[in-house]
């Protein structure tokens, strides 16, 4: 006589049984496989091949790509996101390679040489360092964060990331050819971007926490031949500087596009107005430091302190250098820096031109 079957009782109709239990174990993996295969995804899958799926999507889509852009705005904004990458990828490059270079073959003992051992001293002598850097802002990105990591007090290293761009030989020369007629510009960028970066630098190591730069981690380059190690280094900061360079490059495009022209006119008589909004316009429109003096040039229906507002905000805070701090250092330390170096820059700008202008 067989057993009776035993009757579950209503509590536990809905246990599975082991071997349904088994099934669904088996079925999904087990969260440690879950994040190795989508570590395995991340490796196999960068930069490189996002851009190659790009290129091919373009290929394919040609046609109606090429009708999208015949409308005026977009053909506008195209103008604009090209001459920001033109303008800024070659002084990208050379910062990158500078980078590497610092992170490679110059000694961590040479900074300590260089530079007064104090911070509050290193911090003038890092902006003036900056003199004899022919670059723009795109490549002072990734020297600073070279710089930082090899060593040198961020305080320092940040002052140096501000004058740069702005009292460099280039920048200066395009200012005076820009402005012909009136020299005092020249000596007006020179004064207040260095003050600046001096009186930026002395407020972080006044304000500033070190856990606000988050540098990205870079491969490990001490066990790595020197021509191993410069090479992974480049690579490394293209991948970081340069994909935030597009997101810069194309906000610097939109809002090209979407800002109208009269409500500068109309801003334009207004003197607190002007300065902000030539301010505004110069985080707005992401303009190379070896070009921006041409445009604050053209700007002639305001007057010469808005247009120094423009060219000493420029260098050092805009959208595609927002980007890339935040893509070097860190969001955090983006959120906090770029708002206090854009109030300080107009402040200084504003001193400067009451008294030199």
């Amino acid at each position: 006589m067989t057993a009776p079957e035993r009757i579950a009782p209503p509590g536990d109709q809905s246990t599975p049984s082991p071997a349904s239990a088994d099934q669904d174990h088996a079925s999904s993996p087990p969260p440690g496989r879950r994040a190795a295969t989508r570590a395995l995804i991340a490796d196999r899958v960068g930069s490189v091949e996002v851009l190659a799926a790009l290129l091919i999507l373009v290929i394919v889509l040609r046609e109606p790509l090429a009708g999208l852009l015949s409308a005026p705005s977009l053909a506008t904004w195209t103008t604009v996101f090209v001459s920001v990458m033109v303008q800024a990828v070659p002084f990208l490059v050379f910062g990158v390679l500078l980078s590497a270079v610092i992170a490679v073959f110059v000694p961590r003992s040479f900074w300590a040489r260089a530079l007064p051992r104090h911070p509050a001293l290193a911090v003038p002598v890092a902006s003036a360092a900056g003199v004899v850097l022919p670059g723009c802002e795109c490549g002072a990105v990734p020297i600073a964060g070279s710089l930082i990591r090899r060593g040198v007090t961020p305080a320092a290293a940040l002052a140096f990331l501000l004058a740069a761009p702005a009292i460099n030989p280039i920048v200066l020369t395009a200012t005076a050819v820009a402005f012909p007629n009136n020299p005092e510009m020249v000596l007006g960028r020179a004064v207040a971007s260095l003050v600046v970066a001096m009186v930026m630098g002395w407020l972080w190591l006044r304000l500033g926490r070190a856990d606000w730069i988050r540098l990205p981690r870079r491969p490990d380059l001490d066990g790595l031949r020197r021509g191993e190690a410069f090479w992974s280094a480049v690579r490394h900061d293209v991948v970081h500087a340069g994909g935030f360079l597009v997101v810069g490059a194309m906000a610097a495009a939109s809002i090209n596009v979407l800002v109208p022209e009269r409500w500068l006119q109309t801003l334009a008589d207004h003197p607190v107005l002007s300065v902000l909004a030539l301010a505004g316009l110069a985080v707005l429109l992401s303009i190379c430091s070896e070009a921006d003096a041409f445009v604050a040039a053209s700007l002639s229906q305001f007057s010469l302190t808005s247009r120094l507002a423009f060219l000493v905000v420029g260098p050092m805070v805009d959208l595609k250098l927002i980007s890339m701090q935040a893509g070097i250092f860190g969001r955090r330390f983006a959120a906090r820096f770029a708002p206090a170096t854009f109030a300080v820059a107009v402040a200084v700008a504003v001193l400067t031109g009451a008294v030199l202008l």
